[in-house]
């Protein structure tokens, strides 16, 4: 019998690429199949996956388009990553039971060498908080900020995206180091959720309006020193032409850009960064590895004050784990997009 009394069952529960989707993905790219059931061997582990994070990212490893990451091939496992718990265990420094997060894919089990794997304390906050604010999301909003951007009081952080996992994370710890959050979302319910509920100055609801530099413009009286990229695309051309003197741009992602067939082409405004005498900055949260600790510290001390809350949009069942990622990429989701699998 496994940890919790539960049988191991025969058989392994996958989601796979069936085809490369064009523009917006389809369900009919993706499919269940069954596979036999690994087992661990020297130096790894076999977890029973609990949560499975569905993030933006991997659209473009659906494609191949990734320059950072190899591309998935049809039939093989779609990446992301899992909590979930250690059933058999050819590690000393893990046992059966115990709790960890890593790389493991889109399936009910999987095996990953145990030095690729972070335990989880359990009793430090609800085990799919690992995936959101105590996982990369929270790192990624955490480095993105306060390496790339380093606010100082008083000023304007702009997020794009900022109802999403990263960008609510964003804003709120943009509001701990007592600057003014602004966010750009796609709906009123997250407009009120972004002011009533994370301490958003204000936000605006981009699909209320065609005129985004308006929009920021109304809310940003003074300029934007900061602005956090999630988005891409004509609310990043709105919000460059309103940055101040030495602003900081963190390039985090661009999910208005993941869907299409052709790239989207846009108003040249790197001259701006010239006028403004500002910066530009692309990165990646594997780029800070070596400081993730400090990272977690931080993140779990502002989680138990209360200082960031979280909202988790949770699809029950594997086989519902493509509807939970098309939705995320639609824009659907509050806060972190997670699928529960046990």
């Amino acid at each position: 019998m496994s940890p919790g009394n539960q049988a191991i069952p025969s058989i392994n529960r996958q989601i796979i690429l069936e085809k490369r989707p064009e523009g917006m993905p389809k369900e009919s790219d993706f499919r269940l199949v069954e596979a036999p059931l690994p087992h661990a061997g020297p130096g790894e582990v076999l977890v029973r996956a609990l949560y499975l994070s569905v993030d933006p990212y991997v659209r473009s490893r659906l494609s191949g388009q990734t320059t950072y990451a190899r591309g998935l091939q049809p039939g093989e496992v779609i990446v992301g990553g899992a909590v979930g718990q250690v059933i058999e265990s050819g590690d000393p420094r893990m046992a059966a039971g115990d709790v960890v997060e890593g790389m493991l894919g889109w399936q009910e089990y999987a095996v990953a060498p145990a030095k690729t794997l972070r335990k989880i304390d359990a009793a430090t906050a609800p085990l799919s908080t690992a995936l959101y604010v105590l996982g990369t999301p929270g790192l990624t909003a955490y480095f993105g900020l306060l390496e790339i951007c380093r606010p100082q009081a008083g000023e304007t952080v702009v997020i794009s995206g900022a109802a999403g996992a990263v960008g609510s994370l964003v804003g709120q710890i943009a509001h701990i180091k007592r600057c003014r959050a602004i966010g750009v979302v796609g709906s009123q319910e997250k407009v009120r959720y972004l002011t009533s509920e994370l301490g958003f100055e204000a936000a605006f609801n981009y699909k209320d309006t065609s005129d985004y530099y308006g929009g920021l413009r109304e809310l940003c009286p003074n300029g934007i020193d900061i602005y956090f990229d999630n988005v891409g695309g004509e609310i990043t051309d709105a919000a460059v032409r309103l940055i101040n003197t030495r602003a900081r741009i963190a390039v985090c992602g661009q999910i208005s850009q993941y869907n299409l067939d052709e790239p989207q082409m846009g108003p040249r405004w790197l001259g701006q960064l010239i006028v403004k005498q500002a910066r530009a900055e692309g990165f990646q949260v594997s780029q800070f590895a070596d400081r993730y600790e400090e990272g977690y510290r931080h993140l779990a001390t502002w989680l138990i004050q209360k200082r960031i809350r979280y909202r988790e949009d949770i699809v029950e069942g594997l086989e519902h784990a493509p509807i939970a990622f098309i939705g995320m990429l639609e824009g659907r989701n509050i806060g972190k997009q997670l699928v529960k699998v046990a």
